[in-house]
């Protein structure tokens, strides 16, 4: 079983866009790059990553780096490595334990700048209405 520890080493983060003004309609791009796979034993690999969110109109920028601590068997290493080798994508469990972190603590930094947060929010749309049928009041 694969393990992934994920350990933030820098945070840089930085509103643009004057604190008095509307937020106008924005676009998130987000980008996860794993740097490379290091060895370090035989059941052991370091992956070190950078995350770059970028706000279009300009209106702020975030960017982490930090490394991917991954452990497990050796059969497990060994195909992730001979994976990365190949230039084949990564392990998804890689991919979401980094994913997790990083989206987490950037919610958090968009918070603190005041900045729309880099994951979309879920969307609550109006029930459409049966057409004829009288509306169902279930008040007591």
């Amino acid at each position: 079983m694969i393990r992934v520890n994920v350990a933030i080493g820098n945070i840089s983060a930085e509103r643009f866009w004057d604190i008095k003004k509307q937020v106008p309609q924005i676009q998130i791009a987000t980008n996860i790059n794993l740097v490379s796979m290091d060895r370090k034993a035989d059941d052991a690999v370091e992956v070190p990553f950078v995350l770059t969110i970028v706000y279009n109109p300009s209106i702020a920028q975030i960017s982490m780096k930090g490394t991917a601590y991954v452990n497990g068997e050796k059969p497990e290493v060994d195909k992730m490595m001979r994976d990365y080798e190949d230039k084949k994508p990564p392990a998804p469990v890689v991919i979401q334990s980094i994913s997790n972190v990083v989206f987490i603590e950037s919610v958090l930094i968009a918070k603190t700048l005041n900045i729309p947060p880099p994951i979309p929010l879920p969307q609550i749309g109006e029930a459409p209405k049966q057409g004829g049928k009288p509306e169902k009041d279930y008040s007591a």
